[in-house]
């Protein structure tokens, strides 16, 4: 686990990624709301919500984002790392509230007082439109999700999900529902041209909504799970063991824990067999200076480590592979 840059670098990207899909949702949400009132769509209505909410979604991101990375004072001594959980909380909140109730009530509401939509070519042109958009900003998300997770040694998937870093796991999922939301909207129009009647669209006001409380449900799961406390396994589990026996005073390792204090931070806790047999002032200046070595590394917020128990059986570090938080 030696000192790496990764960290910052991938900070620096996750910033790029929300701040594209700001971009790609505002001008997005611009675009379908005037193409709702014109054609009267429930569908294009949905939509426009939808990106609306994406929009302030991704507001609270850039928040998220910046507030995790104010450095560790007095009052919070292991930093601040996890307000991008809270904040990214509030995204999900959001999404699930505005995006996916008010689009479900809206198509119901047409179910039963709809009327015929026109203009239905501004419509489809709307939608392509922000079709190339949406598909800008999630081939950002797209390629950071697919680095890390050959990186983490992940399915592409499994990554969205287990990732530390829930600014990107959020507009990889949103930017990924806004598409499938696109080809719902363009399917509920198509046929409301195609048929006359307004009732396909109504429907797939109400897909949409569907799709986004699906979404905005699995985001607020996981950014329960961190806020709670979830523990690094896997790879960067391997590669805390790795580095605490690559310390030249660790003899063996007995117990580790390592806890996500934020996006691409943990809180390290390791008991470890000392080489020698040195007397207990010498004992804590050596589990001090590996606690430095340890908190060296950009992953590693805070380490603190205490002797093992006599008897206690050793950790046995898996064949090396890079871990990624």
């Amino acid at each position: 686990m030696a000192k790496s840059h990764a960290p910052r670098d991938g900070d620096a990207e996750s910033t790029l990624t929300v701040l594209l899909a700001f971009a790609a949702n505002l001008l997005v949400a611009l675009a379908k709301t005037v193409a709702a009132v014109v054609t009267g769509s429930a569908s294009m209505m949905a939509e426009a919500t939808h990106s609306w909410a994406d929009t302030g979604n991704e507001v609270l991101l850039v928040i998220a984002d910046r507030r995790s990375k104010h450095p560790a004072d007095r009052a919070h001594p292991f930093g601040y790392g996890r307000e991008a959980y809270v904040w990214s909380m509030f995204a999900a909140l959001g999404l699930f509230a505005l995006g996916a109730g008010v689009s479900i009530t809206h198509g119901i509401q047409e179910l039963f007082r709809s009327e015929p939509a026109s203009d239905f070519g501004i419509a489809y042109t709307v939608l392509a439109v922000a079709f190339m958009l949406e598909g800008i900003s999630f081939r950002q998300a797209y390629r950071q999700v697919r680095r890390e997770a050959a990186a983490a040694d992940r399915d592409l998937l499994e990554h969205a999900l287990k990732t530390s870093d829930p600014t990107v796991r959020a507009v990889f999922a949103e930017d990924a529902a806004a598409l499938i939301g696109l080809v719902i909207a363009f399917a509920g129009i198509l046929a409301h041209q195609l048929t006359g009647s307004p009732i396909p669209d109504a429907i797939g006001s109400i897909l949409v909504g569907i799709l986004l409380g699906v979404i905005a449900v699995v985001l607020i799961d996981r950014n329960r799970r961190f806020l709670v406390g979830e523990e690094a396994t896997g790879q960067l589990h391997q590669a805390g063991l790795r580095a605490l026996l690559e310390l030249p005073d660790v003899e063996q390792v007995t117990m580790l824990r390592m806890e996500y204090l934020g996006p691409r931070q943990v809180y390290l806790v390791g008991a470890v067999d000392l080489v020698g047999d040195d007397v207990e002032h010498t004992v804590a200046e050596l589990l001090d200076r590996c606690e430095r070595a340890l908190e060296e590394h950009p992953y590693v917020r805070k380490a603190v480590l205490s002797l093992s128990t006599p008897g206690d059986p050793p950790l046995t570090p898996e064949p090396q592979s890079a871990g990624r938080a």
